[in-house]
């Protein structure tokens, strides 16, 4: 299993809009880059990722797990575009800042850190249990 960071404009789809697709999830769709798609394309039913608010919040606010692997994109007309489905697993109590992931030298490889325009993007077990604990979660959830 895998760990991951799927990034949203909240203006267009909030960690509350997520939330509210309750436990039928929801398509990750709109991706349009080869990279973000090819990183869905790996992903495995189970895989856990954090939910980041880009634009002005740029903030991990949540986990979701894949509830569906790649398939095709239902927003694309052209057959090249494929997602991965998503359900909410659980908030962030304190949601970890970009600017606190960029201060900590452990993260310092981060893709989200050196890359953080991809939509998509992997994310270590390091990484992982790191920023589950700057969020405020005790027992981080393991993929």
């Amino acid at each position: 299993m895998a760990y991951w960071l799927f990034k949203s404009e909240p203006g267009t789809w909030s960690w509350d809009d997520q939330k509210a697709a309750g436990a039928k999830g929801t398509e990750w769709d709109g991706v349009r880059n080869y990279q973000a798609r090819n990183f869905m394309r790996d992903m495995k039913k189970g895989d856990l990722g954090f939910f980041y608010h880009s634009v002005k919040e740029k903030q991990i606010v949540g986990i979701v797990k894949v509830s569906a692997e790649a398939h095709p994109d239902s927003t694309d007309d052209t057959g090249k575009w494929e997602c991965v489905d998503l359900v909410e697993v659980c908030d962030v109590p304190e949601p970890v800042h970009l600017d606190q992931i960029k201060d900590e030298p452990k993260l310092e490889e981060m893709v989200l850190v050196n890359n953080s325009r991809l939509s998509v993007q992997p994310v270590s077990a390091q990484e992982w249990d790191i920023v589950c604990r700057m969020g405020g979660l005790k027992k981080p959830p393991k993929a």
